[in-house]
């Protein structure tokens, strides 16, 4: 069984990451996503356990300090990051495995995973993307301020990554993102069991 893909899927606050997922998901079952952990507070709905793992800062770092974490990363006044584990435990059964992190977490995942498959999402526009945040409604005009410079500083890295696809709507993002795991799937330097497997069926 071929190991399953390790995906970066990262974007700005309100470049409709989670959005994506989603449709991904539903779309796809041999596909998960790393539930990630953070420290900040839950938003109206947020189920501990299925959005995030929410925890103290306190118990983020000791994570941190054991290896239990894959990537980490401090945003807005925040910390995230992939628990290593069940990313491990998917990957090894043949699971292809998202990652929905920030810039500086992906950084350290293509480090520590040099074969993982790295996508930035963009929006269309900056004013759309802002328009997204402010939609939300769930957060003051200090926070909304504070995640559109951060975008800005975070849109030039997406030349660091494998892949960009534009968020204009759902359907078409949803579609090149699949097109790109089919291709990686089919890359030569993953298909050394199916060479081996072929060149001993005799």
């Amino acid at each position: 069984m071929e190991k399953g893909l390790l995906v970066v899927l990262s974007a700005p606050s309100g470049g409709g990451k989670g959005t994506i997922v989603k449709e991904l998901l539903a779309r796809n079952r041999n596909v998960r996503l790393s539930v990630s952990a953070t420290t900040r507070a839950p938003r109206p709905g947020e189920e501990n356990g299925v959005h995030y793992f929410f925890t103290t800062r306190e118990d983020f770092l000791a994570q941190i300090e054991s290896g239990g974490m894959l990537e980490h990363a401090e945003y807005v006044g925040n910390l995230y990051g992939t628990p290593k584990a069940p990313v491990d435990q998917w990957r090894e059964a043949g699971i292809d495995v998202i990652l929905e992190i920030e810039v500086q977490g992906g950084r350290q995942i293509k480090s520590v995973a040099p074969d993982c498959v790295s996508i930035f999402l963009l929006p269309p526009s900056l004013p759309v993307l802002e328009e997204r945040l402010r939609g939300r409604g769930t957060e003051p005009e200090e926070t909304v301020q504070k995640r559109l410079l951060a975008a800005r500083e975070e849109i030039p890295h997406a030349r660091d990554y494998d892949y960009i696809v534009v968020n204009d709507t759902v359907e078409e993002a949803v579609e090149n993102i699949e097109s790109i795991l089919r291709a990686e799937r089919l890359k030569s330097a993953r298909g050394e069991k199916v060479i081996e497997r072929i060149l001993t069926s005799c």
